[in-house]
């Protein structure tokens, strides 16, 4: 009896122990990795480790949107042959219940997910925040086999329901004259593998890699690196030209925000597109807490690129003060398939905005004139939208028509918001204060790890500053009242007036073509009944005529969009030669260019007895 019971102990407690060995082995961490060596039909294969489920089903999960875009853009489109496996490599049932959602079973048995990844890219139909059902170009993915690969992890890397909290462990295998520059630290030292380590997937799906030949600088701004990389097909443009006025814009950007900001290593990783019929074009940026993600045309003339990224990089920077550190429960605990939209995009796009207008002016980048006029542009373009729709409840509903069509507006009225609080601010404060203090001290009362509640938000900021604001924020923002720009203007002794601008040789005011396109020849003619602008009667183009090259370039329907690029990079008095057809002739025009001027109401500042109170505004 005795023997029985000593073999009964000996089998618990062998049990007992490999149970505790099975304990051991659970796996509580997600490991990735993704194969840009073996690039199969423009295809890259991911494979995840999976954590220990004690479930018999699993959800898998691609990202329907993610936090910056405010749009819905499935990346479940872009993966197919999803498969799971057991620990033996035994395939384990799994079904498709929407585009982005698998639903596995015999998920204790779970050892692995694999699928494969299409590009973003190679599908854009062209423009804008992601014309169509495109995904806007920062925020989307390139596969270039052993050229480019531009690494959105979002777009590569799904997640399980449940799990989002555990650690990533990514490895990137790579071609070996590849380099992958991101905000993250590698921790393996092989030339053709990459590990990265987060705590979470949220943190994970904010680290942008960009893959290329090697072509980067860092720089020191404070005690913060700047890393920039540059992908330029043709190779027009590398980092070194770049970095100069990058490098400048950072340090006054630095400046501007004083202390606000902590990060400690930031990567701006750009990708110049040749425009091609399967590259990206969709330009702006996309922000993430220590990365930025820029799209630009190569073919933009250096001088126009450097001020296109001194506006959009300074706006993505401005974001690690909101959202990235001043945010809402919707933000905080950000839903990747069920997303829950907060009503304050006017701050987080807004103000973010127009902090990137406001420090040029303040660090001596621009003057006041340039910022009235931006400012003036801003209420223009503003006013051509939904000028009375509530902005909260747009931004609540921002994924729904009819406030998705209304989203752009957050970079003109949203910006214009923030600066009708800031002259209210200052104002109040006798020009001591501004709106950076209020989101400094938001910054301090909530901070990277507390979110606010999007109801709570505007007793909050009433609460640091004045009643006057608030009264603006219930009229204006939360109201349908359109904002009477002219009384915050005359606050800081700025009055209307009518100012001469800059315009496009073939858009009139921006918008009206002075040109069309005969779609059975795809010749580009001048419009046959427009008043001609001052470039074309300079060099004595007349209505009807065709134009066929311009600078021995050639163009039609195919490049027209080339041809306006173009034109933005062309300077007053510049030699231009333009090949044009007139009335069945060939002939050959040379001159100089001469912009056209047009004019635009705008602002200018008249009364001195405020200079003090406005310098403060724009200058303290």
């Amino acid at each position: 009896m005795k023997k029985i019971i000593l073999s009964l102990a000996l089998v618990m407690f062998l049990w007992n122990g490999a149970f505790a060995q099975k304990s051991k082995a659970t796996k509580n961490e997600v490991a990735v990795t993704i194969d840009l060596i073996n690039v199969v039909d423009d295809k890259v294969m991911v494979s995840l480790v999976a954590p220990t489920f004690t479930t018999e089903t699993a959800t898998f999960h691609i990202p329907k949107t993610v936090p910056g875009t405010y749009s819905e853009d499935d990346y479940g489109r872009y993966v197919e042959n999803v498969k799971a496996f057991d620990a033996k490599g035994k395939a384990l049932p799994l079904a498709k219940t929407d585009v982005n959602t698998y639903q596995i079973s015999n998920a204790t048995k779970l050892a692995k997910v694999t699928y494969l990844v299409n590009d973003t890219y190679d599908t854009e139909s062209g423009g804008g925040f992601g014309e169509g059902d495109d995904v806007f170009s920062p925020a989307g993915t390139n596969i270039n086999a052993g050229v480019n690969f531009m690494l959105n992890t979002h777009g590569f890397i799904g997640y399980f329901k449940g799990k989002e909290e555990i650690p990533y462990k990514l490895t990137v295998l790579h071609p070996e004259s590849l380099l992958g520059v991101s905000a993250m630290t590698d921790a393996d030292s092989s030339t053709t593998s990459d590990v990265f380590v987060m705590p979470k997937y949220a943190n994970l799906v904010e680290m942008p890699i960009m893959y290329s030949k090697p072509d980067f600088t860092s720089f020191m701004v404070d005690d913060m690196e700047i890393i920039i990389s540059v992908y330029s097909p043709t190779g027009k443009y590398t980092a070194q030209q770049i970095t100069p006025n990058m490098e400048n814009m950072m340090k006054a950007q630095k400046r501007f925000l004083g202390p606000i900001n902590s990060t400690k290593k930031y990567a701006i990783l750009l990708y110049l597109s040749d425009m091609a019929s399967n590259d990206a074009k969709g330009f702006g940026a996309l922000e993430h807490p220590t990365s930025t993600t820029v799209v630009m045309p190569e073919m933009m003339g250096l001088e126009m690129l450097q001020e296109q990224l001194k506006d959009v990089v300074s706006h993505e920077f401005f974001h690690i003060v909101t959202p990235l550190t001043v945010h809402s429960n919707e933000i905080q605990y950000f839903d990747f398939n069920n997303p829950q939209m907060s009503e304050h995009l006017w701050m987080y796009e807004g103000v973010t905005e127009y902090f990137a207008n406001l420090f040029q002016v303040n660090q001596g980048l621009i003057d006041e004139k340039a910022f009235f006029e931006r400012m003036a542009g801003k209420i223009a373009q503003s006013r051509q939208m939904n000028d009375s729709m509530s902005f909260t409840k747009m931004s609540k509903n921002v994924l729904n028509a009819p406030y998705k069509d209304q989203y752009v507006n957050v970079y003109q009225k949203g910006a214009l918001i923030a600066m009708c609080i800031d002259i209210l601010i200052r104002e109040n404060s006798n020009g001591e204060k501004g709106i950076l203090n209020l989101m400094q001290d938001l910054a301090t009362e909530y901070g990277t790890k507390k979110a606010f509640k999007d109801e709570e938000l505007f007793a909050k900021i009433t609460q640091l500053t004045y009643p006057a604001v608030g009264e603006f924020l219930n009229t204006y923002v939360a109201g349908e009242t359109p904002i009477p720009y002219e009384q915050f203007f005359a606050k800081m002794g700025v009055t209307e007036a009518t100012i001469e601008v800059t315009g496009n040789p073939f858009l009139k005011d921006q918008s009206q073509p002075y040109i069309t396109v005969d779609p059975t020849t795809k010749e580009i003619m001048i419009l046959p009944e427009i008043e001609l602008n001052v470039f074309f009667t300079t060099l004595g183009i007349k209505n009807k005529d065709k134009i066929i090259a311009i600078n021995d370039k050639n163009y039609n329907l195919d490049n027209i969009y080339d041809m306006v690029m173009e034109s933005m990079n062309w300077k007053e008095g510049d030699k231009i030669t333009i090949k044009i057809n007139r009335e069945g002739k060939e002939q050959t025009v040379t001159g100089k260019i001469a912009m056209p001027k047009e004019k635009q109401e705008g602002y200018q500042s008249t009364d001195n007895t405020k200079k003090a109170i406005r310098d403060a505004w724009l200058k303290g």
